[in-house]
């Protein structure tokens, strides 16, 4: 039986919150809920934050309790006068001094457009990519916008580091681009943000990740075909300047498995990593047998997970997302869409404070934000009334109260509250492994589902300490 019957007929996934602080469901009356339609919190794992609300304005759809502001729109004059450039796209929080937020955003830009990154100390001239970094108050106001880094092309995702950087990613390999760059948020155009890093290799790159445990970047790629890359910085120490030293930069292989196509859902495989030239990576990729992915996108590592998205693949063409296990060194197909209705085209992911995926679609028409639970569940909650503008770079504030998105047409960055469900690591940690068989599942009363939510626990770690005799109150 598959992970999603099973939650259907054991139940693991029906313990739920109500959205405002009225306490919980019991197992039973979720169970009614979720028989008559009714959305419960993602917290218990399945149906979201319930219906959205018509915008009567015509921009964001969300669930009911929830409202955004537009924060900085392409065009918008900087406070030194330049515009707000265009194409909005990947972007990472980091905590900032008195309660702020520091956003730092890619712009997608190629060579010509009517709303460049203007900057002051570009990498190469004529091109109208890069960054700009925003500092949001506790209030969500806007506070200082500004260029970071300025002369890439084609900015669409990259990756937050663990010590308060970012990662922008050119995505093309086109007049010499197609490097890795890092930038500091505060400290606008230095030396090393217009400095490639060249071992991460020269292709097209999507998102990346890095696992904070080793300091190894995990990489994807947006082409057609596409490679899982990983990238073993010298020196690991996971500080300022570290990844300049360079690296090794491989390939994931499955000796069994050329095409990730023929993965089935909830299968594993274990990855062998071939070392590659970084200035040849794709061809030497391909030379060398590495598996092959349709279109790879959003990347997030979280809780000894790495997380990646294939946005064409799957019998539908609609979308798959994988998860890779380091420790393990598996890999496993998590999800495939089969309805649009579920999820169609996911690009830019990440990982909520309570333990969902959270993914940007880019599939044309009417995106939205689709929650992907750890039972395998989908829900909605947001979607973007207007016509053919891509959601993407979604990234929450440090204290999980604020959801920042962009989107990418016209140009928009958003904040968006409301009644998040609370960090919860534990369930955090719930996305990275499977449920067990049936027959070797706890039994879970009402009262020992309770007593997990209540301590932030998994339905497994509450069975297993009382299994060992502590008292379930």
């Amino acid at each position: 039986m598959d992970r999603r019957n099973f939650l259907k007929v054991g139940g693991m996934s029906t313990l739920a919150l109500t959205l405002g602080t009225t306490g919980l469901f019991s197992l039973t009356n979720a169970s009614k809920s979720l028989a008559a339609g009714k959305a419960t919190n993602p917290t218990g794992g399945f149906g979201g934050y319930g219906p959205l609300v018509k915008d009567p304005n015509g921009i964001l759809d969300l669930p009911k309790g929830f409202h955004y502001k537009m924060l900085s729109k392409a065009g918008d004059l900087m406070p030194n006068g330049d515009k707000v450039p265009a194409m909005h796209d990947g972007m990472a929080a980091f905590k900032g001094e008195k309660n702020t937020t520091i956003l730092v955003r890619n712009h997608e830009n190629s060579t010509n457009s009517n709303l460049p990154v203007n900057g002051k100390n570009p990498w190469s001239n004529g091109a109208a990519g890069g960054t700009t970094t925003l500092i949001v108050g506790p209030n969500r106001e806007l506070i200082d916008h500004y260029v970071s880094s300025s002369g890439t092309i084609r900015n669409c995702a990259g990756g937050a580091t663990t010590w308060g950087t970012w990662l922008t990613m050119e995505e093309t390999r086109n007049m010499g681009h197609g490097f890795v760059f890092e930038v500091n948020p505060l400290d606008p155009e230095n030396e090393m943000s217009r400095t490639p890093i060249r071992d991460m290799g020269y292709f097209s790159h999507e998102a990346g990740h890095v696992d904070p445990s080793t300091g190894i970047w995990y990489l994807t790629e947006d082409a057609n075909p596409s490679f899982l890359y990983r990238f073993t910085p010298h020196d690991r120490s996971q500080t300022l300047g570290s990844l300049q030293k360079g690296g090794i930069l491989e390939a994931a292989a499955i000796d069994e498995l050329p095409q990730a196509s023929q993965m089935a859902t909830g299968q594993k495989f274990g990855v062998v990593w071939k070392k590659l030239n970084p200035e040849r990576a794709q061809q030497d990729a391909k030379d060398l047998g590495c598996i092959q992915f349709s279109r790879l996108e959003g990347a997030y590592f979280s809780e000894g997970t790495f997380w990646f998205d294939d946005t064409s693949a799957g019998s539908e063409r609609l979308g798959r997302v994988y998860r890779y296990t380091p420790a393990t060194n598996s890999l496993e197909l998590f999800y495939e869409s089969t309805d649009k209705n579920d999820l169609e085209a996911p690009d830019n992911i990440c990982i909520t404070p309570w333990g969902d995926l959270w993914i940007a679609e880019d599939g044309g028409g009417n995106d939205r934000i689709i929650g992907l639970t750890p039972e395998g569940e989908v829900y909605t909650f947001a979607e973007n009334m207007m016509n053919n503008s891509e959601f993407a770079g979604p990234t929450f504030s440090h204290d999980g109260n604020t959801f920042f998105v962009n989107m990418q047409t016209p140009g928009i960055t958003f904040a968006i509250w409301g009644p998040f469900a609370r960090k919860n690591s534990t369930r955090r940690r719930a996305m990275n492994y499977a449920q067990p068989p049936q027959a070797l599942a706890p039994i879970v009363s009402d009262k020992l589902a309770s007593f997990a939510e209540e301590q932030g626990m998994s339905m497994l770690d509450a069975a297993a300490l009382e299994r060992h005799g502590m008292p379930i109150l």
